[in-house]
């Protein structure tokens, strides 16, 4: 399809070969907007031929943009074959129909718009942005008019990407416009606004940027077209304003938006946007911190109620967010803790299938490692007793998980005394680890760092000693297990020494 457009582009362009295009400039611009289109075809093109695009389906759409691209330019260049070159030296003006004109004069003076805007030099397509955008305003009736010419939807759409800076602001305004109109919204969005829109977000004026941003405040308004938006780097370009500086209300309306979505009902809309969300915040620190200011973590742990019914997925995706946004902050951290994060947690790992129970102990093993005041509030809420009931996993990637949490959970001394007031902590871990030494395998390594850190605590001390496994201790010193010989010699510290005098000699 698209080799077929460039085959009709050409030979109408040969066609024309004879025209001297510097003297016409409608004609030379036309010229240079089918050379740029042409390069960003070859672009594509040589995306699609090594493979390098970033997905299939926003290549797609790119080539459907494309194609709509050179429809247009051939639409373009018919007309200025058909109708002679125009420019605004020797154009034909159109008065403004009054506010009582009746509807053909409206249609006329629409159509003599249109007809300027495209194939009109700059300040031809310009002028009849700003005459269309004033005429909108004044006389809603002007809508219907829009709607009846046809064509005029594309043509705005087209200037969006135009490289003149006046061009492209004045365009924004009308879509800006005309998006408040439910009716126009499908038209909008069929015809490729968002990509263009989310164009003029990163790189057009902030006048440009302000009346895009306007435009896809309204278009969102339906969740549907939130995914669009997302697909052509919207949100990232709308967060990259909030974030900066000179950040005005129009783009903090669109991050509150897209915070909004993900506390909708809908669960695939909810997915999209905590996947954006956690991937945009991830990788600047700014924008991180602007969608937790704005309320990112309550949405994300309100979504992990477990009264809501959702499925692994969603569970994951919010959790790792969670995980994305929040761990690498204390102050987060807080946030979470007093939002009830950690209750919601040890629910999920104490409950539910298998695989959403050691995606619990995934995130809770990463959260214990952040900072000693984690691990203190994780104490306090319940964990260890739950990383130990992990120690007998069939999975070693579990087991040694739950090991290595609980090893550096024990290392808190407020920890150790919670975790050695319940008899059977000390016990069921001297019992793995004599079950490690039968099978000769696993995790003995963290096994006898947990008992080591709880030598530091008397209690602890004691408990280890009377358990009636101190042979099995011995053996795995004698056998030159890794640090078995530490444990011993701090077991037979001070007042413990008699009670272990003759079961080992060092």
């Amino acid at each position: 399809m698209l080799r077929n457009k460039l085959e009709e582009l050409n030979t109408s362009l040969i066609a024309i070969a004879n025209c001297d295009s510097t003297q016409n400039p409608i004609l030379s611009g036309l010229v240079s907007a089918i050379i740029l289109a042409a390069n960003n075809c070859y672009d594509l093109a040589r995306s699609c031929v090594d493979l390098s695009y970033s997905g299939k389906l926003l290549m797609q759409s790119d080539l459907d943009v494309m194609a709509a691209k050179f429809d247009r330019l051939l639409k373009n260049l018919s007309g200025i074959c058909t109708a002679g070159v125009l420019t605004q030296g020797f154009a034909i003006v159109v008065s403004k129909p009054g506010l009582n004109a009746c509807k053909d004069d409206m249609r006329f003076y629409v159509r003599d718009l249109l007809t300027r805007m495209k194939i009109g030099d700059t300040e031809m397509k310009r002028q009849a942005l700003v005459n269309l955008h004033e005429v909108v305003v004044e006389d809603e009736r002007y809508f219907r008019v829009i709607v009846e010419v046809g064509d005029i939807v594309h043509i705005l759409v087209n200037l969006l990407d135009s490289p003149e800076i006046g061009i492209q602001e004045e365009a924004a305004k009308v879509v800006s416009l005309i998006s408040g109109f439910d009716s126009f919204k499908p038209v909008l969005v069929g015809s490729g606004v968002i990509g263009p829109l989310v164009r003029v977000l990163e790189i057009g004026s902030e006048l440009g940027k302000e009346a895009a941003a306007r435009s896809l405040q309204k278009l969102t308004e339906k969740s549907d077209n939130a995914w669009s938006v997302s697909a052509h780097g919207g949100v990232t370009a709308l967060l990259k304003i909030c974030a900066s500086a000179d950040s005005n209300k129009n783009s903090l309306v669109q991050l509150l938006g897209f915070i909004k979505l993900a506390r909708s009902r809908g669960e695939a809309v909810q997915i999209s946007s905590i996947e954006f969300l956690q991937n945009i915040a991830s990788g600047d620190e700014s924008v991180r911190q602007l969608v937790v200011r704005e309320g990112g973590i309550r949405a994300l742990v309100h979504l992990l109620d477990p009264k809501i019914s959702s499925t692994y997925k969603f569970r994951e995706i919010a959790l790792r967010a969670i995980e994305n946004l929040c761990f690498s902050s204390k102050s987060c951290i807080n946030i979470l803790t007093n939002y009830g994060f950690l209750d919601q947690l040890l629910f999920f790992l104490r409950n539910g299938d298998v695989s959403i129970r050691e995606l619990a102990l995934k995130v809770s093993f990463k959260l214990s490692g952040t900072s000693e005041e984690a691990k203190k509030a994780m104490g306090d809420t319940g964990f260890m007793s739950e990383f130990v009931r992990f120690l007998d996993a069939k999975s070693f990637e579990v087991r040694e998980m739950a090991s290595e949490a609980l090893t550096g959970m024990v290392s808190v001394p407020k920890n150790r005394k919670i975790f050695v007031q319940d008899d059977r902590n000390i016990g069921f871990l001297l019992q793995l680890l004599d079950q490690e030494e039968a099978n000769s395998s696993g995790n003995k390594k963290f096994l006898i760092s947990i008992l080591i850190s709880l030598t530091s605590s008397n209690n602890g001390r004691r408990k280890i000693v009377n358990s009636g496994y101190l042979k099995n201790i011995e053996k795995l010193a004698e056998a030159e297990v890794s640090d078995a010989k530490r444990l011993v010699r701090k077991l037979s510290t001070n007042r413990f020494r008699s009670m272990l005098n003759g079961l080992w000699h060092s």
